[in-house]
């Protein structure tokens, strides 16, 4: 059977007005990205698909999250793919605002974390986690979900939505989902395109460090020893997070402290 293709809204407040109309008894499961979909996404998409009733699937490039401009005009958009994507991992639904109707106020009212948004990620890239909480405190008001699925890539972001969620009394339940990674170990990501072939195959070293080393300043001198640039390689939470840039590309990636 042919799977049906999502119905796309470009307007926050005719999805707001479908949603009221979908009964309390059925479930929603939501997934917010900023296209450019891969198997990674994929696999978010299919769980929301197997646990929920419907499933939502969010496309916007935030700008209030990037920090180097040439970084939000060079995100790739990837629209029909994305589609297609969606439509194989039984998407129902496809909210695609404009910045005009998610930022009505022009980013006057913030949402702000003082403590882990600080430090990995957010020691380099002020203010990155004020525009992705922001929006995603915008997203998960609109879609009004019971669960919402991120990605254990993002574990930083993970850990600071799932808290936000729960401090500000928020029903949703914020599910974390494993890495998905390229044969080499490399972890799944849409920055990967950027790579060449055999950057992308090098890029495979980041996983294989960071787990076989016994400290994170150990697999900071071995990353940086194959030609990588560490931004940092910190243990949190029982996790070994790193940022290293490759050809020019900022790469992340976490894994379990055994």
């Amino acid at each position: 059977m042919t799977p049906n293709t999502p119905r796309v809204f470009e307007s926050v407040s005719e999805f707001i007005a479908f949603r009221k109309t979908i009964s309390p008894d059925i479930t929603i499961g939501f997934v917010p990205t900023m296209g450019a979909l891969h198997s990674g996404h994929a696999s978010l998409l299919k769980k929301s698909a197997s646990e929920n009733d419907f499933t939502v699937l969010s496309i916007f490039v935030n700008p209030t999250q990037f920090n180097e401009k040439s970084d939000f005009t060079n995100y790739p958009k990837t629209w029909n793919e994305d589609l297609e994507v969606a439509t194989a991992s039984e998407v129902d639904f496809i909210l695609m605002p404009t910045y005009e109707q998610m930022y009505p106020d022009q980013y006057r009212y913030k949402l702000s974390e003082n403590d882990f948004s600080k430090k990995l990620c957010g020691g380099s890239r002020e203010g990155h986690f004020d525009g992705v909480l922001t929006i995603v405190m915008k997203l998960l008001n609109i879609v009004s979900p019971n669960c919402a699925y991120f990605g254990e890539k993002d574990y930083q972001q993970f850990k600071l939505i799932h808290d936000m969620a729960a401090s500000f009394f928020m029903t949703v339940e914020v599910i974390p989902c494993p890495t998905l990674r390229e044969d080499s170990g490399l972890a799944m990501s849409s920055r990967n395109v950027r790579l060449s072939g055999e950057g992308k195959t090098k890029a495979g070293l980041i996983y294989k460090i960071i787990t076989e080393s016994k400290l994170a300043s150990e697999a900071s001198e071995k990353l940086t020893s194959h030609g990588f640039k560490v931004d940092y390689v910190e243990d949190y939470y029982n996790r070994r997070f790193v940022a290293a840039f490759l050809e020019g590309v900022r790469l992340i990636d976490n894994v379990e402290i055994k």
